[in-house]
């Protein structure tokens, strides 16, 4: 059998030591000199096992200070689901479970579509568009980051060219969009596993580098057309996401 990596029995080490309570909640742990020679490897292999332990929750390092254990969080599940309704249709949106319970929002308009955000919206580079950042919340913390895109072509002179202002403020983009004829028929969702920035960092209140689910979402009408696109970030130790389909019956 292969021998296990040294990282990982050291990783496996420390996880058993913070879980029996030898480092108590908030309490720094010994330094990487220390703990390389306890049990017998290099500092960066105690680096690697720590940087394992702080992925997975475990741990939390501060700049200049050390590596500390971490206060434990509960990992909610947000269900992203789409099933057949009673009269056989689809249901036109994914229906989301464990959502969070506020949200706060910034628009701003006339923004020029980047190159990577104009080809999901089938525009071209530079066309304007609508952008908004949202940071949602569940008991007041936050758990969940987005930046949505919208072309002010298909938006632009109508009420609901801000999304959360006007008579539709935070009804949704399905909701938004059918009040001005577009009927959303299709989500495609492209989640992707990631690192924490530091400004992502800094708004969820994890550590630079932590595991998040960026998960790329973009809308579509009936024609095919794109007409909002998102980047939505979930940071890994606090949520976890989960696809639900339903079956097509004969």
């Amino acid at each position: 059998m292969p021998r296990e990596a040294p990282y990982l029995a050291v990783a496996d080490a420390l996880r058993a030591r913070v879980v029996a309570g030898e480092w108590g909640i908030g309490e720094r742990l010994p330094s990487r000199v220390r703990l390389a020679e306890e049990y017998g490897v290099g500092r960066n292999v105690v680096q690697r096992a720590m940087d394992r332990l702080i992925i997975e929750g475990l741990l939390e390092g501060r700049a200049g200070s050390g590596t500390y254990v971490r206060m434990p969080r509960e990992r909610l599940r947000l269900v992203r689901s789409r099933h057949r309704d009673r009269r056989g249709g689809s249901s036109p949106w994914w229906r989301e479970r464990g959502r969070a319970d506020a949200w706060d929002a910034h628009s701003q308009v006339r923004v020029p579509a980047p190159e990577a955000i104009a080809e999901r919206l089938a525009i071209a580079h530079g066309d304007l568009c609508v952008t908004t950042h949202y940071e949602f919340l569940a008991d007041r913390q936050p758990v969940q980051l987005s930046e949505s895109w919208e072309p002010m072509a298909i938006t632009g002179g109508t009420p609901v060219v801000l999304p959360e202002t006007g008579p539709l403020a935070g009804k949704g983009v399905v909701e938004r969009m059918r009040s001005i004829g577009v009927t959303v028929e299709t989500v495609v969702e492209v989640p992707r596993p990631a690192r924490a920035t530091r400004a992502q960092a800094n708004l969820l209140g994890i550590s630079p580098g932590d595991l998040v689910l960026r998960i790329e979402r973009t809308l579509h009408d009936t024609d095919g057309r794109p007409v909002e696109t998102a980047d939505i970030v979930i940071p890994d130790a606090r949520r976890e996401v989960v696809y639900e389909f339903g079956v097509d019956r004969p």
